[in-house]
């Protein structure tokens, strides 16, 4: 085993110097001694001590050294391994050889062979079940902006609050097209509220979900039917054993069209013989939750025990 890990190290070393001899590196971005180690030597950076280990911002996770897209921020996971965890790839930016240990699966970038880090199946940590355990120095990270994505690639913004969070953005989750949740407070009276402010029923706060989804793929009809279907909008103020003036049925709509189709939707339910006590309010600030609050029945590996989907369409 020792002699063919030499033999892997020894040919790495050999192709970095080939591709410097014919010129191939300097289509590359210029790399430290740190993220040459990583990149070109396949070393691997200590545990906890990665930039991007806890960072859950939105955007996209770029190769650091030819800036390939890799990694999308809603595919990203708190695994608690002590680096950055992905369940998927975007596309097939991502290569699987096997390690020179003999027993794990290497990544590599699929356009420039930068390794990232290892993949691991079986763990049960997401529905995908798998863990692309990457190395942060091997990634730059670039930023979505919200008004670009809505302008330019058709994305879309929908907050809706129904009960406990943590449920409704668990089934949210579960829509085609919906790109990345966040769950938060919305239509208070303070700035920055903490879950204990909103907990006391002096804000005016409602529990949230933000969702941005891809509008080619799915709309905000299908989106609000699901709403209607995953809580019931009949409720005034609880859901299930949660009640509170935080857990009200209510729709907070970010366009004109959403406003018109909410309204709409509960039309044909009260048609439908549904007493809904929906609220239809104009978004306003959205404040983000805590981030043990994010995603919670994803990393608990459990279901909602306040929600479920009832067929009402």
């Amino acid at each position: 085993m020792n002699i063919l890990k030499i033999f892997f190290v020894s040919l790495t070393l050999l192709l970095s110097i080939a591709y410097k001899m014919n010129g191939q590196e300097e289509k590359y971005n210029k790399l430290t001694p740190e993220e040459e180690r990583v990149i070109i030597r396949k070393g691997t950076e200590a545990p906890f001590t990665g930039e991007y280990d806890k960072f859950f911002k939105a955007g996209t996770y770029h190769c650091k050294r030819c800036d390939a897209p890799l990694y999308r921020s809603e595919d990203k996971f708190r695994s608690g391994c002590g680096w950055p965890s992905f369940d998927d790839e975007i596309g097939n930016a991502v290569k699987q050889i096997p390690d020179a240990d003999g027993r794990r699966t290497e990544i590599v970038c699929a356009s420039c062979g930068a390794h990232l880090g290892h993949i691991f199946e079986g763990e049960h940590f997401t529905e995908k079940n798998t863990r692309h355990c990457v190395n942060s120095v091997s990634m730059i990270f670039k930023p979505k902006e919200e008004v670009n994505d809505i302008t330019q690639n058709k994305t879309e913004i929908a907050i809706f609050s129904g009960g406990c969070f943590w449920g409704v953005e668990f089934y949210m989750r579960l829509i085609d097209g919906v790109i990345s949740t966040e769950v938060g407070y919305i239509g208070g009276i303070m700035e920055n509220p903490t879950y204990e402010d909103v907990c006391s029923h002096e804000t005016g706060y409602a529990e949230a979900v933000k969702i941005i989804f891809d509008s080619n793929i799915a709309d905000f009809e299908t989106i609000a039917k699901t709403f209607f279907e995953i809580h019931d909008p009949t409720h005034l103020d609880h859901q299930g054993p949660d009640v509170g003036d935080q857990y009200r049925s209510e729709v907070f709509y970010t366009t004109p069209q959403q406003r018109e189709i909410t309204i709409k939707l509960i039309r044909i339910l009260q048609k439908k013989g549904y007493k809904v006590v929906t609220k239809v309010t104009p978004a306003t600030t959205f404040w983000t939750a805590e981030d043990y609050h994010q995603q919670y029945y994803y990393y608990k590996q459990t279901t909602p025990y306040c929600h479920g989907r009832t067929k009402r369409f």
